[in-house]
């Protein structure tokens, strides 16, 4: 925050990202009743929201829905984590809370609302988020194993979780290279060290270790 003279403070900037236009204006209305003057960017697509997060001197809170162009499940939240891994994350999403919660929670989300919500639980929601507050950890929580994997996911870099993405999607080597516009050989070198942090032996188990922590979960 910037502070000039008494105690004037900047107001937040906030990244938007869904591919539902509409509904990024509801989640503008909410913002603007949150905190007046906010700075709004807006992302329809995942890459579109990691190129912003990236470039954005200043971001103090991630709006994210699961389910957008580019996005397999909680894998978009693991890869806006790793590009601002100090930016809160507050998922909206229209997934199943129950199930849902913990898992985003695990993949480094501050919270979760509905996109049914009422638009006062919407702004009320994201007053917390920028307030830097956490939504309380489940009182039933989720299995250890699953929940390890979904930190070591956490925890791969943008360009490893891009990477990952690409054999999610069943694509050879050459083609996640020509998409990311890397050499074969890094690619390679990226599912080496993907491998190592999931602590699986080869490509087939990773793409198993990754759906069976639902990534492709819709929502």
């Amino acid at each position: 925050m910037e502070q000039g003279q008494g105690t004037r403070v900047s107001p937040p900037v906030i990244l938007v990202a869904d591919d539902h236009p509409m509904f990024r204006e509801a989640l503008k209305l909410a913002i603007g009743r949150a905190s007046p003057g906010a700075r709004v960017i807006e992302a329809g697509q995942l890459a579109d929201a990691a190129e912003a997060a990236r470039k954005a001197e200043r971001l103090d809170l991630i709006l994210l829905d699961l389910r957008m162009p580019g996005a397999d499940g909680f894998s978009g939240i693991a890869l806006m984590h790793a590009e601002r891994p100090d930016t809160p994350i507050l998922v909206v999403s229209s997934a199943e809370a129950t199930a849902a919660a913990p898992r985003a929670r695990a993949y480094g989300a501050v919270g979760f609302v509905s996109k049914g919500a009422e638009l006062a639980v919407l702004e009320a929601t994201i007053a917390r988020a920028l307030a830097g507050v956490r939504d309380p950890a489940p009182a039933t929580p989720p299995d250890p194993e699953i929940d390890d994997m979904a930190r070591r996911i956490a925890a791969l870099t943008p360009s490893e979780i891009k990477v990952l993405l690409g054999v999610l999607a069943g694509r050879l080597n050459k083609q996640i290279a020509h998409d990311l516009g890397i050499s074969e050989a890094t690619v390679k070198g990226h599912m080496t060290v993907i491998m190592r942090k999931m602590n699986v032996q080869n490509r087939t188990q990773a793409v198993l270790a990754a759906r069976a922590l639902d990534v492709e979960l819709d929502g």
